[in-house]
C-alpha cells in the first residue's frame, strides 16, 4: 500500500468549523474596541479634572482662595489662583468652575462650547461657572444628549457649591 500525503476532505472540514467557532466567539471581542477605547478615555479625563483640581484647590488654601464664594456672587468674592499659565485659574469655593476657558486652562486640553468649533473635547456648560457641565469627546454624541436614554457618552462635572462640599465627577458611558 502506498502512504498518503496531505489531509482528507474530513480533517479540512473538521479544521474549518473549528476556525469558525474561534471568530464568532472572538470577533465580539475585538468588534467592542471603540466602545472600550471611548469609556477610558473619559476615566482619563475624569482622572485629568480630579488631578487639576486637587492641585488648584492646594494653591487655592495656601493663598487663602479656598473661601471665596460662588460664581453667582460679586466678582470680588470669586477666587483667583496662579496655576503657572498665562491666566489665572477662576475658582468657586477653591475648585475649578465649569466653563471651557477654566478647564481648558487648567487641564492644558481643547475643549468648546461651540460644536461648529475644532476641538478635542465639548462641553455644555451650565448657567454659570457653579453649575454641572457635561464634557464630551469630538465624535461622541454631544449637546442636548443628557436626558435621552440613548446616546450618553459624557462626563458631569459639578463644581464645590458650599465650604462643605466638593466637586463631583460622574462619568455616563452607557451607549459610547
Amino acid at each position: 500500500m502506498r502512504k498518503q500525503n496531505g489531509f482528507t476532505l474530513i480533517e479540512l472540514v473538521v479544521v474549518i468549523i473549528i476556525l469558525g467557532i474561534l471568530a464568532v466567539t472572538a470577533a465580539p471581542k475585538f468588534i467592542n474596541l471603540q466602545s472600550d477605547a471611548k469609556k477610558s478615555t473619559l476615566e482619563g479625563l475624569k482622572g485629568a479634572l480630579q488631578g487639576a483640581n486637587s492641585l488648584v484647590f492646594s494653591k487655592a488654601a495656601l493663598s487663602g482662595e479656598e473661601r471665596k464664594g460662588s460664581a453667582t456672587a460679586e466678582s470680588s468674592k470669586l477666587g483667583s489662583v496662579d496655576i503657572g499659565t498665562a491666566t489665572n485659574a477662576a475658582t468657586n469655593y477653591g475648585y475649578l468652575q465649569s466653563t471651557a476657558g477654566e478647564l481648558s486652562n487648567a487641564i492644558d486640553i481643547i475643549i468648546s462650547n461651540k460644536e461648529s468649533d475644532t476641538a478635542d473635547w465639548y462641553i455644555a456648560e451650565g448657567a454659570d461657572g457653579a453649575k454641572a457641565a457635561q464634557l464630551y469627546q469630538a465624535g461622541s454624541a454631544r449637546f442636548g444628549n443628557t436626558t435621552t436614554t440613548t446616546n450618553r457618552c459624557y462626563i458631569t462635572y459639578t463644581p464645590a457649591s458650599s465650604l462643605t462640599s466638593k466637586p463631583s465627577y460622574v462619568v455616563t458611558s452607557d451607549d459610547c
